[in-house]
């Protein structure tokens, strides 16, 4: 089973266009101490939620000031538009999934990822216990909220396929992101594609019912998730600024997974549509969950194994999602990795 790759337009994200990126000068701010510091900014996969703490947290505790870094966190639109944004150069770095970024690259896009720092896919179906699932044949017949072009649309077919479904077999209701819990808790589908992260907890504290997952991991699909990435232009130009940038947000992270209730409260204001301190709790457990995999235990997070890129690629080279397997170094750079 192929997937067709979505070749989308450059649809502009709803960002400011800054100095800092490709060849442009890094503009300057000085901090209370008068130390001079590189304002950088970074944009999200989606808007706040728990998977990002460490990059608040980060910021509050002074470890990207440390570095020389003013940082300025950026809600996103979805993992491609932020990809899209990094290599037009509307924000210094970006958050974003592995299979978009991969698609991306694929289709022109000159970015290159710094490090994936989910190195596990929090990629799922959720639904409510009363649906009764209990494993990927009771999908059969049912429907799921999903968005289309997006990278969980992609890979949801090589699920079903890795678990003897196929397409047919379940009915995918197209809406926007921020539709798909609407759509569970209304009742109008059964289930929605999304981040185990992310949506369920959510959904949980507003209907008060209990939500469960299949975490495509679980069922023989595993790949890389979210990570940092920046233009090929910076990686060329600013060395310098992103070895800073990388060893500053592996320090942030690593800081957040020793004391995961303190990055939580560092969000506080990040976001209106910030979720309730218990659901980015729950949210941010989840994700320390998804840090490393067996070849990358004990290593600080963000640091990569070019067999575990390699497997990913070999995925959504399979899947159609890119049109044919290509290098790790095509899509990383390896030498930016934090030595801890």
């Amino acid at each position: 089973m192929r997937l067709r790759v979505l070749v989308a337009g450059l649809v502009p994200a709803v960002l400011l266009t800054v100095a800092g990126c490709g060849s442009q000068a890094t503009e300057k701010t000085k901090d209370a101490q008068g130390r001079e510091l590189d304002k950088v900014t970074l944009t999200l996969n989606w808007y706040p939620y728990g998977e990002h703490a460490p990059f608040y947290y980060g910021k509050k505790q002074g470890i990207f000031a440390r570095r020389g870094i003013d940082l300025t966190i950026r809600p996103g639109q979805g993992s491609q538009k932020t990809i899209q944004a990094t290599a037009s150069g509307q924000t210094d770095f970006g958050w974003a999934d592995t299979p978009a970024l991969l698609a991306g690259v694929s289709q022109g896009l000159e970015v290159k990822s710094l490090g994936v720092f989910l190195q596990t896919t929090p990629s799922s179906v959720q639904f409510f216990d009363d649906k009764n699932i209990k494993s990927p044949a009771d999908l059969k017949g049912k429907s799921i909220a999903s968005t289309a072009g997006d990278a969980l649309s992609k890979t949801f077919p090589a699920f079903l396929k890795a678990n003897g479904l196929g397409p047919g077999d379940v009915t995918l209701q197209n809406t926007d992101p921020a539709g798909k819990m609407a759509a569970v808790i209304s009742g109008k589908t059964d289930a929605l594609l999304g981040f185990a992260t992310d949506q369920g907890p959510t959904m949980q504290e507003k209907s008060g019912k209990h939500v469960s997952y299949l975490r495509f991991a679980d069922y023989g699909l595993s790949f890389y998730s979210n990570g940092l990435l920046t233009s090929t232009g910076t990686v060329a130009d600013k060395k310098d600024l992103v070895k800073r940038m990388v060893e500053a947000t592996s320090e942030s992270w690593a800081a957040a997974e020793k004391d995961p209730g303190a990055a939580v409260g560092a969000m506080a204001g990040a976001s209106q549509q910030l979720p309730s301190e218990k659901v980015l709790t729950e949210q941010f457990g989840a994700t320390l969950k998804l840090l490393h995999t067996d070849a990358t235990k004990n290593r600080p997070p963000g640091v990569n194994s070019e067999a575990d890129w390699a497997k990913t690629i070999a995925t959504f080279a399979q899947a159609g999602v890119i049109t044919k397997v290509e290098p790790p170094a095509t899509y990383w750079d390896a030498s930016f990795a934090p030595k801890g």
